[in-house]
């Protein structure tokens, strides 16, 4: 062989894990890490840090916010070459507090971005309806809002079904490119208990706190502080209103992210 003639080894093919995540986002100051309070990213890159011997960046479907839960939240991180056997699932749940579990992991390609790849999300949120008390095992994960009126919640959320510009339904804090979003979807179920209504949201994206400035919209259509018809000029103004307030983070929950088939498991 002529040495003059350098051998160069192929680096080796990124493997990237897809993670869905559940948590119970109480005891957290949302899903993006901060330096001095306890996030869900930060924990979750303690534990992979611990397995791997050295920092894991991970990366999340979006940004929860305080007191948001989640039952499908998607995350990816890229799996150091010693590491291939690690099952990531179990080897996380090991770890991790009880507050966060790996739910399924799953191994992809480079290709495959927790955010970038995703084609819709949907929200949950729980409306707690008795006035007079809340179960005290869910009083972190529903707004004790009383009574409401139900179809004038249907007939103002029909509204804001379709491709419109949500400005008015996003707060400040956060630089987007447009504010153009798609939602293709917005129900009323029983919730966990018969005092309970949970609003399912579904749409191709969503602003800086819209899933609940959707929901308080439509609950103060529900207490007829609003005319449902009001949703509309809300989307003409494009500006975000005084009124209604912003519903509270802990009744969310980030039900499901969708990707294209390709990053599904079979």
């Amino acid at each position: 062989m002529d040495k003059s003639i350098k051998v160069v080894k192929s680096a080796q093919p990124v493997v990237r894990v897809k993670l869905t995540l559940a948590y119970d986002g109480s005891g957290f100051h949302g899903w993006q890490l901060q330096p001095d309070a306890p996030t869900v990213q930060g924990c979750i890159e303690k534990a992979l840090e611990r397995i791997c011997s050295r920092p894991v960046r991970i990366h999340g479907s979006g940004r929860t916010d305080a007191g948001v839960h989640a039952l499908g939240q998607v995350a990816h991180f890229d799996q150091p070459e010693n590491k291939a056997s690690v099952p990531w699932q179990k080897a996380l749940n090991a770890i991790l507090p009880d507050s966060i579990r790996v739910t399924r992991s799953l191994i992809l390609g480079p290709d495959f971005h927790a955010r970038f790849s995703a084609v819709s999300k949907t929200y949950c949120y729980n409306l707690w309806l008795e006035p007079d008390y809340v179960f005290p095992q869910r009083r972190n994960f529903v707004w004790k809002t009383g009574p409401l009126d139900l179809e004038s919640m249907k007939k103002g959320s029909d509204l804001l079904v379709g491709k419109h510009d949500f400005r008015a339904f996003m707060n400040s804090g956060t630089e987007v490119r447009s504010t153009q979003r798609k939602v293709t979807g917005i129900s009323f179920i029983q919730g966990l208990y018969p005092q309970e209504l949970a609003v399912r949201i579904t749409a191709d994206g969503f602003l800086k706190q819209m899933a609940r400035n959707i929901i308080g919209a439509l609950v103060s259509v529900g207490r007829q502080k609003n005319h449902w018809t009001k949703l509309s000029r809300f989307l003409s103004d494009k500006t975000r209103p005084l009124t209604p307030a912003t519903a509270p983070a802990r009744g969310l929950c980030l039900e499901k992210v969708e990707y294209p088939e390709k990053y599904r498991a079979h």
